[in-house]
C-alpha cells in the first residue's frame, strides 16, 4: 500500500488545490451565499460525489478517452457549460424571495446536491487533472494501482471537504447577514448569475 510519508505529501497538495481559487470553490461560495451554510455542504458533498466518478474512471482507464477524443472532451464540456447557463438564467430570474427576516430560499437539498455532482462530473479538466495527478503518488511496487488511485482519491475528498467546508461556512455567514435586505439578496442573485455565466464561459474556452 502506499507509504504514509507519500500520502501525507499527497494530503497537503490536496488542501492546497482545494484553497486555490478554481470553478468549484467558486460555486460552493456562491450557492452558500444564496441558499445558507448547509447548502454550501450539501454542495460540497455532491462535488465530491463526482471526484469519485473522475477517481473510478482514472482507476479504470476511462478518463484517457477524454484526453485523446476531442469529441468526447468537446461534447462533455458544452454540457457542462450548458448546465450553468441553465443556473445563471435561474439566478438572474429568481427575486428577493425568502428575504427580511434572513431566511434562505428553500431550494431542496437534493437538488443542491445534483447540482454539485453535475457541475463537476461535467467537467472534462477534472478528469484529465485526476489522470495526471494520481497515478504520480501510486507505485506498482505497492501493490495493485487501481487500489492506490482508490485511496488516492479519497484521500483527495476528505481534504476537498475540509476545504470547502469553511468556504461554505464563510460564505453562509456573509450571505446570512446579506439576505436580509431585499437590494442585497437581488444583488447576491446576480452576482451569482454572472458567476455562473462566467464558468461557463470559461469551460466553453477550455482546451485539452
Amino acid at each position: 500500500m502506499i507509504p504514509i510519508d507519500v500520502l501525507s505529501v499527497f494530503f497537503v497538495a490536496a488542501l492546497a488545490l482545494g484553497a486555490a481559487p478554481g470553478p468549484d470553490n467558486l460555486f460552493v461560495l456562491t450557492q452558500s451565499a444564496l441558499h445558507g451554510r448547509m447548502a454550501g455542504f450539501v454542495v460540497t458533498l455532491g462535488l465530491c460525489s463526482g471526484l469519485l466518478v473522475h477517481t473510478a474512471a482514472v482507476a479504470l482507464g476511462v478518463a484517457a478517452i477524454f484526453e485523446t477524443s476531442a469529441a468526447a472532451f468537446t461534447a462533455l464540456k458544452v454540457l457542462g457549460a450548458g448546465y450553468l447557463l441553465y443556473l445563471a438564467i435561474g439566478a438572474w430570474r429568481a427575486g428577493a424571495t425568502g428575504i427580511g427576516n434572513g431566511a434562505a430560499p428553500k431550494l431542496p437539498l437534493a437538488a443542491l446536491y445534483r447540482r454539485g455532482i453535475v457541475m463537476n462530473v461535467t467537467n472534462p479538466k477534472v478528469a484529465i487533472f485526476f489522470l495526471a495527478f494520481l497515478p504520480q503518488f501510486a507505485d506498482p511496487a505497492h501493490g495493485s494501482v487501481a487500489l492506490q488511485i482508490g485511496l488516492l482519491g479519497v484521500v483527495f475528498i476528505a481534504a476537498t471537504v475540509m476545504v470547502f467546508g469553511a468556504v461554505a461556512l464563510f460564505g453562509g455567514t456573509i450571505g446570512g447577514f446579506l439576505r436580509k435586505a431585499d437590494w442585497a439578496h437581488r444583488a447576491l442573485n446576480r452576482a451569482a448569475s454572472l458567476v455562473f455565466a462566467g464558468l461557463a464561459a470559461r469551460l466553453l474556452l477550455t482546451e485539452r
